[in-house]
């Protein structure tokens, strides 16, 4: 069989270095083992596919890491056990078993515990060999995770159509917030040299159904779409096909006037439209399955149509056009917010996307973040969700940590993801999810999306750190289903990627799903928000103020003064509240999470705990740093469990990440003490520093800034 070079050298003989994810493939224990063989004495592949390929190695490579030796290839099933892979179309032996494979559309497959010829089996099939490849890694991860596959009656299909990651990866390899190293794309090495990580790159998404990637920066260059990038883009899709994952490019939207000699970019100028249609055209020679364009425009001093006083829909409506023969989509951001000083950021998007409800292309999707501000700790679900019932809208999540800690504070996304997805619009009665308006159930879309803005990285652990790993298992698989249970990824994800043992998975999936709430306590409790440091994003500075736009500030957003703090969004203040269906509203802006949020409140008002809010937000500011201690000692009381490296990085994050929460907590409360004039709660430290020395502190050189 056939393995990339990556992967043959990940599964060799070595110190466990998190290279290989969730797919370690180690041996299981008896006596699962034993019942593992018997179900998997012997693999038939009915069809010659590349993708029926890579489903064929891989399982045989899952296989003989777990049970110690690969099961022989036969031609038609001889033993008791036999796995059986395949579609109907490609396989008689799948045709004749006369699977109810339909309903599951292109992408879903069925497991199922059969006879042949009187002879038990297990038949792995799909309507496509892309299902027949989900099928197998879903077969692999129930015996990662020691299920049973015996009786199986599993059938799947993805609830979401196009499951992407979007790299924020420039062309000369600096990720924008990126925190494991350099982009993964070797620009200048492509198209010739095609680095063997790609292929454990789409290994690792394929086998949580993630279907395309975006393989450059939203901020991007119009040379990505010269044909010396197109053809290097091409070479990537060449590896990433088998896995059914198709390539995506951002778009720069003046890329007529920079590479096309036009003197507008104008979307409604009919010379702009033959320019998009004739490059759309180059790109789909070279890339027939090419997915289509993701597009920021008129945002954060991108070009776009408003430059030329035409809309949104105007802009995205062109682009579509031009992809439209091909079969493409253009995914069209709504993280957008005018050049003029707002009234409320955050109402940007609801203001300009809103209008334009039904007027897209049955091919554009809107891109909307998961709040309305920025990948916030915490923020309320974005106020589109559920707002434009003709307007297709895309989810998109942040799975780098630009706003968490960077790559050195273990935070578990999957609970930010499962409170957004959960959240209830009320757009057409109760149990109008987020997830539903993300699957298109609740309107009817049939096209659909999620996109995570990707950690992935250089590093040879991928992500920056080991925990971070499980952001984009997590993106993943709820991408497949937006309504899994955040707690049950983090338990597949522990179980694959560490241990099976309950003495170590109740205390740190325990962990895991607790990190997201300490990161909020010592960050930005109580519904504070965009408190990190200007520009890099990196540490606490709530003091940020001036620049060019208010709305870059600090102060902007805690409005932090001798009488209170939080920014008032009811009806006295900028009634962003009104946003929201009325009873979604009244939720959010009741919910204490979200108190600053939505309200401001004097210094000296009770919160639900009796304490006033000052004391409230000293005890949540040092909570949060005893949550993070607590993390270090449940990991500590795990290296019995955990190969000596990894435990030995994880604990010096972890050592960083206390020191950083402790940081939070006194430069935060140093700064709001100069307004609240108020003594700490008895019991509790001052700051270990002046608030001069905070403020005093620069980082020039931290990973991840914007261009």
């Amino acid at each position: 069989m056939t393995l990339g070079l990556a992967s043959e050298s990940a599964s060799g003989a070595r110190a466990e270095d998190g290279y290989d994810l969730w797919l370690r493939y180690r041996p299981v224990e008896a006596p699962a083992a034993g019942a593992y063989r018997a179900a998997a004495s012997e693999l038939v592949v009915q069809g010659g596919s590349p993708t029926l390929a890579v489903a064929r190695d891989e399982l045989a490579r899952g296989l003989s890491g777990m049970l110690g030796q690969a099961p022989p290839l036969a031609a038609a099933p001889g033993r008791d056990g036999t796995v059986i892979l395949g579609t109907p179309a490609g396989s008689p032996l799948v045709a004749r078993l006369n699977l109810p494979l339909e309903p599951l559309g292109p992408d879903g497959y069925l497991i199922r515990s059969v006879q042949v010829d009187g002879r038990p089996a297990t038949v792995i099939a799909g309507n496509s060999d892309v299902g027949v490849l989900y099928g197998v890694f879903d077969f692999l991860r129930r015996m990662q995770t020691r299920q049973p596959v015996a009786g199986l009656e599993v059938a799947e299909a993805p609830k979401v159509k196009l499951r992407l990651l979007n790299h924020w990866d420039n062309l000369d390899r600096h990720v924008e917030r990126g925190y494991s190293g350099q982009s993964i794309w070797d620009w200048w090495r492509l198209p010739d040299v095609r680095d063997p990580r790609y292929v454990d790159y789409a290994r690792a998404s394929a086998s949580l159904g993630i279907n395309g990637t975006v393989l450059n920066n939203v901020n991007a260059k119009a040379d990505s779409l010269t044909a010396p990038y197109i053809a290097k883009a091409a070479a990537v899709a060449d590896v990433l096909r088998p896995y059914g994952i198709k390539v995506y490019l951002s778009a720069r939207f003046s890329a007529p006037i920079e590479i096309g000699g036009l003197k507008t970019a104008d979307p409604l100028d009919p010379a702009v439209r033959a320019w998009w249609k004739a490059k759309a055209d180059e790109i789909y020679r070279t890339i027939p399955d090419f997915g289509g364009f993701l597009v920021k425009a008129n945002s954060e001093g991108q070009p776009g149509p408003q430059d030329y006083g035409r809309s949104h829909a105007d802009g995205a409506n062109m682009l579509a056009e031009a992809v439209a023969p091909h079969g493409g989509v253009v995914m069209w951001r709504a993280f957008v917010y005018s050049n003029e000083q707002p009234e409320d950021r955050i109402k940007q998007a609801y203001n300009e996307f809103v209008p334009l409800n039904g007027k897209f292309r049955d091919n554009v999707i809107v891109q909307v973040k998961n709040g309305p501000l920025d990948f916030q700790p915490r923020e309320p679900f974005h106020p589109l969700f559920g707002a434009t019932p003709k307007t297709p809208l895309m989810m998109e999540f942040q799975i780098t940590k630009e706003y968490l800690g960077f790559s050195t504070h273990l935070v578990y996304q999957g609970p930010l993801y499962e409170e957004t997805l959960a959240a209830d619009t009320w757009r057409k009665g109760q149990g109008s999810t987020v997830a539903k308006v993300v699957d298109g159930s609740l309107f009817g879309h049939a096209l659909t999306g999620m996109a995570g803005v990707a950690n992935v990285g250089s590093d040879r652990n991928w992500s920056g750190s080991h925990f971070d790993q499980a952001n984009w298992y997590a993106f993943g698989r709820l991408a497949w289903d937006p309504e899994l249970s955040s707690r049950a990824i983090a338990q597949e994800w522990a179980r694959m990627t560490f241990s099976n043992d309950p003495r170590f998975l109740e205390p740190v999936v325990g962990m895991m799903i607790a990190s997201r709430e300490t990161v909020v306590d010592y960050m930005t409790p109580l519904g504070l928000h965009h408190l990190m440091g200007e520009g890099h994003h990196y540490g606490p500075a709530p003091w940020v103020a001036g620049g060019p736009r208010a709305d870059w500030t600090s102060v902007y957003f805690h409005r932090a003064s001798p009488e209170g703090i939080g920014f008032d969004r009811m009806a006295s203040g900028s009634n962003a509240v009104a946003q929201y269906a009325p009873e979604a509203g009244r939720a959010l802006a009741a919910d204490e999470k979200n108190l600053l949020w939505f309200h401001r409140v004097p210094w000296d008002q009770r919160v639900s705990s009796g304490r006033t809010l000052w004391d409230e937000l000293v005890v949540r500011y040092t909570k949060g740093v005893e949550e993070v201690s607590a993390m270090r000692r449940t990991w500590a009381s795990m290296k019995p469990y955990v190969d000596p490296q990894r435990h030995a990085e994880v604990a010096a994050y972890l050592a960083v990440q206390e020191q950083e929460a402790q940081w939070w907590r006194d430069a935060c409360i140093a700064y709001f003490q100069t307004f609240s004039k108020r003594p700490l709660p008895a019991g509790y430290a001052p700051p270990a520093h002046s608030l001069d020395y905070y403020r005093s502190l620069e980082f020039p050189y931290a990973p991840g800034r914007g261009d």
